[in-house]
C-alpha cells in the first residue's frame, strides 16, 4: 500500500481548529474535575505539610490556564489556519485499520496469553499490510518473534507473562 503524504486532495474529516477547541474544551473540563477534588480534599499547606489536594491543585490550575489560552488561540486562528485539515477521511480510514486489530490484539491476550496473541497479530499484519512476503516468511516471522519474546522474558529475564491455554497445554504456563 502506497500512503502520500499529500493529503490536500483528499476530503476532510476534521479541522485543526475543531480538533483544538474540542481537546482544550476537554482538558478544560478535566481540569475543573481536578480542582473540584482537591478543593474537597484541600488544597493548603498544613502544619505537617501539603494537603492532599494540593499539588494536583496546582497542576489542574496550570492546565486549565493552558486550555482557556488554547481555546483562545483556536477561536482567533487565521481562516485558512482554522480550515486547514488534521486528518482527512483516507488517513483516518488507515488508522482505524491499525487501531481496530490493535484493540482486539489487547483483549486477545486475556484469552489466548501473549505469545498466541502476539503470533496471530503479527501474521495478520504480515498478511494484510506486509505486500507479497510470502507464507513461509510470515510464519516464520509470526512464529519466530514470539518465541524469542518468550526466550527472553521467561527464561532468561524470569518474567513471567500472560499465558493462555496452548502454553498451558505444552506445559509452558
Amino acid at each position: 500500500m502506497s500512503h502520500s503524504n499529500n493529503t490536500q486532495d483528499e476530503p476532510t474529516l476534521v479541522t485543526n481548529q475543531t480538533l483544538d477547541i474540542v481537546v482544550a474544551a476537554l482538558f478544560l473540563v478535566v481540569s475543573e474535575l481536578v480542582i473540584f477534588d482537591c478543593v474537597r480534599l484541600g488544597f493548603g499547606w498544613n502544619s505537617d505539610g501539603p494537603a492532599p489536594g494540593y499539588f494536583p491543585f496546582y497542576v489542574a490550575v496550570a492546565m486549565a490556564l493552558a486550555s482557556l489560552v488554547n481555546l483562545y488561540r483556536a477561536f482567533t486562528m487565521s481562516a485558512d489556519d482554522a480550515s486547514e485539515a488534521f486528518v482527512s477521511k483516507p488517513a483516518f480510514k488507515r488508522v482505524l485499520q491499525v487501531l481496530f486489530p490493535t484493540i482486539v490484539y489487547v483483549f486477545a491476550v486475556e484469552y489466548l496469553g501473549i505469545y498466541v496473541a502476539s503470533a496471530i497479530f503479527i501474521m495478520g499484519f504480515m498478511f494484510v499490510f506486509g505486500g507479497d512476503q510470502g507464507i513461509v516468511r510470515t510464519v516464520g516471522i509470526g512464529l519466530g518473534v514470539p518465541l524469542a519474546l518468550f526466550l527472553m522474558f521467561e527464561k532468561w529475564f524470569l518474567v513471567p507473562l500472560p499465558k493462555g491455554p496452548l502454553e498451558s497445554l505444552l506445559g509452558l504456563a
